[in-house]
């Protein structure tokens, strides 16, 4: 399944796109806008497209924000993905826990050379790589705390008893997204179990993502910050 992604960048994002780095485990673009905030989202792309699709959609929600876009280790039929599927539901389940187990190094990478404070870090995931990210949650409790996951599914056949307490989660599902939006509130259910905050919607979208998405994500990361200045 090819998945649907939003409007293409304007004149002004496409300039703002950096260069694509290969210093760490996973290939990435960094980019930090002249006024930076302490914010940085990490970027997680879906499958077909590339670690640049959803800086548009990044840049928008929180201008201030440092992005670290990354790319997908694995290639399947020709497109890059997080972990090899099956089928449009069902997952190689060694490909899920080999790639977030590297996505976990990947991340202490990253704060380490770039030095980041993980307390500012949200990671964005749109479909796979938001499996992806879900999956990284579970599997190495702490190393995500605070996750947007669009368009999700749970992925894995067995979790851990994993504590949660500590991550914040936004899910957005598309209402008519007739292969993922039927699994979102088993996703929803199985991180709420494990303790996590999770601040669920519906908005009304197929598997693609756009303006509505990204106001709801602005206004959460908002939220997310006036939590932790008290």
């Amino acid at each position: 399944m090819v998945e649907n992604q939003t409007a293409g960048t304007d004149s002004r994002q496409n300039s703002e796109i950096a260069a694509l780095r290969r210093d760490l485990s996973f290939s990435y673009r960094l980019h930090v806008p002249q006024d930076a905030g302490s914010d940085t989202l990490i970027l997680l792309h879906g499958s077909a497209a590339d670690e640049t699709t959803l800086m548009p959609l990044a840049m928008a929600a929180a201008p201030r924000a440092r992005l670290a876009a990354v790319r997908g280790r694995i290639i399947q039929d020709g497109d890059l993905r997080w972990f090899r599927r099956i089928t449009p539901t069902q997952f190689d389940q060694v490909s899920i826990r080999t790639e977030a187990h590297a996505f976990a190094h990947f991340i202490d990478e990253l704060i380490t050379l770039h030095s980041l404070e993980p307390a500012n870090a949200t990671f964005i995931g749109y479909s796979n790589g938001a499996n992806l990210v879900s999956s990284t949650m579970l599997l190495h409790p702490g190393a995500i705390r605070r996750a947007v996951l669009l368009r999700a599914m749970p992925v894995l056949d067995q979790v851990p008893n994993t504590d949660l307490s500590d991550a914040h989660v936004l899910m957005i599902t598309g209402a008519n997204d007739v292969t993922y939006s039927p699994f979102a509130p088993a996703l929803a259910g199985l991180l709420r179990a494990h303790h996590a905050e999770v601040d669920a919607h519906v908005v009304a979208a197929g598997h693609e993502f756009g303006a509505v998405d990204g106001n709801i994500i602005s206004g959460w990361l908002d939220r997310q910050r006036s939590f932790a200045s008290t």
